[in-house]
Formats: structure tokens, C-alpha cells, sequence
């Protein structure tokens, strides 16, 4: 009696409650809270944050199973859920260019996604869909090892606040744009780029944090930067191209910030050159 009592005074919590309670277990014993009783059945069904790794499954050395069951377990749980999804983190080694992919964030995109990260395999790098760009409601954004190719109707994430993009190939001109379509930027952070001369439009930015090979840096509109963190890899050719380039100059763009508080920097010096192309 004791239990059956103590079963519906959990039961009976509030649902907002509940959930706190849920989000913080691993997703796959939020599921398995569905067999504790038909009240919680379908309690988890309703968290607005799900997050995805590889303790989902089961681990074998059969890469080709633990991806399998992966993709099975989370088509489920979308299947399932009910309700809006706020948040979705998806962290895995063994999913790369699954297709699946693009139907979980098809899905996503219609469920007023808030906070989304994708942090994939590192064998090959994944096309992000178009259907990301109509996610209109994210104010955090991370991808982890992909491409990213916004179409021409693109116009921003008018409600985006923070945007990691790590080993993403993307074009030049396709990230500036990016940036200064999303008119309320806090932090950005972007690493492992080659190349890339980036000019920076972003009037809220508060953060920014560089890491990779950059041949200039333009800071055209940041007045309310704070914080800045810089880590270049220098090669020979980008060393003698600074070297060389009048318009080529890292201690110029910090006229554009009059409110830094703190400014890290770091220079590597290295003959490998990372290659990324976009297709």
C-alpha cells in the first residue's frame, strides 16, 4: 500500500516538475520511465528538450548495429513525441551522412525548435538540409563537422543569440551573410576555417571567439563587443601574405570595439594546411 501510495504521489507531481525531473536522466531512462505504470506512460513523450549520444544503445564493435540502433531509437522517440521541441542535441561517432538525419530535422523545423546542435562522425561530413533555414524560432545554433549551403531565399535567424559552427565547410560570403542576418547575435564562435578574410557585421555581438587559418578579420559593426578569444594557424604562405598585404592588419579592427574587456590571442605556426572545399 505503502508503494501504490508513494507511486501516485509521484505521479501526481506537476507536470512541469515531472519534466525537470526527466531532462535531467540520459534520454534512454527517460523512456524507460514509461513501464513504472500507465501514468507514465507517456510522461517523457512531452519533454521539450532531447538530447542524443551514443548511450541511447547498447555498444558493440559491429559499427553498422550501434548505428542501426541508433537510427531506430530516435525515429521512435520523435515518432512518439508530443508537443513542442525546444531543444534537440544529437551527439554521436557512429552517424555521419545518414538519411535519417534529414527527416529528424525536417521534422524538427516544425516544431518550433529552439536550441539545436549537431556534433556527427568525423569519417564524412554532413550536408545540412535546407529545411534548417526555416527554423525560424533558434536562438542557439551548433554544428559540429558539416556543410552548410544556405539557399538563395535565405534571409537569417532573426531570432538567433549564439552560433558555433566547428569544421564547417560553408562559403566566405555565405557566412558573413549569415552572421549579419541574425540582427541579435550575442557569441559566435567559428574554428577550423582556412583562409578566410571574414568581415564581421553583428551589433549585438558580445563574444566572439576565432580559431583557424584567417588572412584578415574586419570588425565593421561590433560596438558591443566585450570579449574576443583568437587562436590563428599560421602557414608560410598566409605568414608572407600578411606580411606583404597593406589591408592585411589584426591590431586595426580593434578601433571597431571601444567596450573590450578582455582579448586572448594565440598564433601557430605549422606547415599542414587544412583543405576544406565546398561543394
Amino acid at each position: 500500500m505503502d508503494d501504490e501510495l508513494g507511486s501516485d504521489l509521484l505521479s501526481d507531481l506537476p507536470q512541469s516538475i515531472i519534466e525537470s525531473i526527466l531532462i535531467r536522466l540520459p534520454i534512454r531512462d527517460a523512456v524507460r520511465t514509461s513501464v513504472l505504470s500507465s501514468k507514465w506512460r507517456y510522461k517523457w513523450a512531452t519533454l521539450t528538450q532531447l538530447v542524443f549520444d551514443d548511450r541511447c544503445v547498447t555498444l558493440s564493435n559491429d559499427k553498422s548495429v550501434v548505428e542501426g540502433s541508433l537510427v531506430k531509437f530516435i525515429t521512435h522517440a520523435l515518432f512518439l513525441h508530443q508537443g513542442p521541441i525546444h531543444k534537440f542535441w544529437l551527439s554521436s561517432s557512429y552517424l555521419q551522412c545518414c538519411p535519417d538525419i534529414d527527416q529528424w530535422l525536417l521534422f524538427l523545423s516544425r516544431t518550433g525548435i529552439k536550441e539545436l546542435v549537431l556534433e556527427l562522425g568525423d569519417e564524412e561530413w554532413f550536408r545540412v538540409p535546407s529545411c534548417l533555414f526555416s527554423c525560424k524560432k533558434l536562438t542557439h545554433l551548433e554544428l559540429f563537422r558539416c556543410e552548410l549551403d544556405p539557399p538563395p531565399s535565405f534571409k537569417g535567424f532573426f531570432c538567433l543569440k549564439s552560433l558555433n559552427l566547428h569544421q564547417v565547410c560553408v562559403a566566405p560570403e555565405a557566412i558573413e551573410s549569415l552572421i549579419s542576418g541574425c540582427p541579435l547575435l550575442e557569441s559566435l564562435a567559428l574554428s577550423y576555417f582556412d583562409s578566410l578574410a571574414l568581415t564581421i557585421r553583428a551589433p549585438n555581438l558580445k563574444c566572439l571567439c576565432l580559431e583557424g587559418e584567417f588572412t584578415d578579420i574586419c570588425l565593421e559593426n561590433t560596438p558591443l563587443l566585450v570579449a574576443i578569444s583568437i587562436a590563428m594557424y599560421m602557414t608560410e604562405d598566409v605568414a608572407e601574405h600578411c606580411e606583404q598585404s597593406s589591408s592585411c592588419n589584426f591590431i586595426k579592427f580593434l578601433g571597431g570595439v571601444p567596450h573590450l574587456e578582455r582579448l586572448d590571442g594565440h598564433i601557430y605556426f605549422t606547415k599542414v594546411c587544412l583543405v576544406c572545399q565546398v561543394a
